[in-house]
């Protein structure tokens, strides 16, 4: 690297945001998530021992996925390389593992490789990383706003370690802009800036667990102040504060409350409701999958066999979404949020399947009848399977009584049918043919 090179480097980091320039270099400077980084804890162990594994830190914007990812950048004796899921290239994914397999071969040294939004990750791109990460020759850090368990691949998430990381508090973020303000090298601290507690606690508060959000807003605060000191107050941060117009954040407290008061107004069978947060999640930018998601699995545990086809139209929902996309997926969500507000209720199906779990989890399970076992293979008719089996279709209305459960749960009952929507025929049903018998 020549003089020019080097002079190019550091008017680049120099003019680089506030939030980039903060990022922790250690472990001591990095602020929050202390029960995955804390004393004593495994990640915390692994990287003060150079010891990281492959791994991938889920959590919402500005709780520290990449200043984590730079704090180990800056402590591992391994090559670090740094890839953006959206413009990486799967050429780019080979020359990385061309080069992490001579520099091993030549040097001993090992390759971590961060990548970025790696839910934006393709499946050729993932599919060329892969057997790298399988055999141990690149090691994987992923930082990802989406669960990791819906966007990236399963071959990858088992090979890798998930640490969620939640969104950091009002006093981490003061922490932050009090750190930023102080450091006359990285920070504000060649301003001369006065700011009182309250409008501090303001910043803080207004950020929501972002710290970039925060970092952001005072340095445009003191950029865009005359004079010095620079007297920066509630009013100039309300200002630089950049909020989406609906009181709504996809990564805090708001994401879940407005997500809860949506299911709890669909299960309670208001439907206009249901529109007002479901309108209210659209307008402020949140994931329209993940909204299908929590309707397909509302469309089963609150509604059930009342209406059956309500897992239909959820399901239904999210292919629309895919097929056609925003904004006009917005009607079939809208379609799917009514019909299950308007549907018969019941929790038979999650009240069936959690007893069934627990059963299978904490009793004695037996095994499975003679009568029920597959005949098909060799010497399974010598061992009695499948002798005594009452086949149903000979019997009246297709039903007969036998035994189906192991003989330590006879007798147990699981789904039992409300009275609501076609659970009340599913119900009058079962007792006709018990009476058949």
């Amino acid at each position: 690297m020549d003089l020019f090179d080097c002079r190019s480097e550091k008017i680049i980091e120099e003019s680089a945001p506030l939030a980039a320039r903060m990022r922790p270099k250690s472990l001591d400077e990095f602020q929050g998530q202390a029960h995955i980084v804390g004393k004593g804890k495994v990640l915390r162990r692994a990287i003060e021992a150079d010891r990281i594994s492959s791994l991938i830190f889920y959590g919402p914007p500005g709780s520290g996925k990449t200043a984590l990812a730079q704090v180990i950048a800056s402590t591992t004796k391994a090559r670090f390389v740094e890839l953006n899921a959206v413009t990486a290239g799967v050429s780019q994914i080979r020359d990385i593992i061309t080069e992490a397999k001579n520099r091993l071969g030549m040097y001993g040294e090992k390759t971590i490789l961060f990548i970025d939004e790696i839910h934006r990750f393709n499946k050729a791109q993932q599919d060329a990383l892969l057997p790298s990460v399988e055999s141990g020759l690149i090691t994987l850090i992923g930082a990802t706003t989406e669960n990791p368990y819906f966007e990236v691949n399963p071959p990858l998430i088992s090979r890798s370690r998930i640490f969620k990381l939640e969104p950091l508090s009002k006093e981490d973020i003061k922490k932050i802009l009090l750190r930023s303000l102080a450091d006359r090298e990285r920070g504000l601290g060649k301003y001369s800036v006065k700011i009182d507690d309250k409008s501090l606690e303001f910043l803080a508060e207004s950020a929501r667990g972002d710290a970039r959000a925060a970092l952001n807003a005072l340095e445009l605060a003191v950029l865009t102040t005359p004079g010095s000191p620079k007297n920066i107050d509630i009013s100039i941060l309300r200002d630089c504060i950049q909020q989406p117009a609906v009181l709504y954040d996809k990564a805090g407290d708001s994401h879940y409350d407005v997500t809860s008061a949506f299911i709890k107004s669909i299960r309670g069978s208001d439907p206009d409701a249901a529109l007002h947060w479901l309108a209210r999640m659209l307008e402020a930018g949140e994931d329209p999958r993940f909204i299908c998601r929590r309707m397909i699995i509302l469309a089963s545990e609150d509604i059930g066999l009342a209406d059956s086809r309500a897992l239909t139209v959820a399901v239904s929902a999210f292919q629309a979404l895919e097929y056609v996309g925003l904004p006009e997926a917005r009607l079939s969500l809208a379609h799917a949020a009514i019909y299950l507000s308007c549907a018969p209720k019941s929790n038979s199906v999650i009240k069936a399947i959690d007893a069934a779990m627990s059963d299978v989890r904490e009793k004695e399970i037996g095994r499975v009848p003679n009568h029920l076992r597959d005949k098909s293979y060799k010497g399974a008719g010598e061992m009695g399977h499948r002798k005594g089996y009452l086949y149903p279709h000979d019997f009246p209305g297709n039903y007969v009584e036998q035994q189906y459960l192991p003989k330590p749960l006879l007798g147990r009952s699981y789904y039992i049918p409300s009275e609501n929507g076609e659970e009340s025929v599913i119900k009058l049903r079962n007792k006709l043919l018990k009476n058949l018998d």
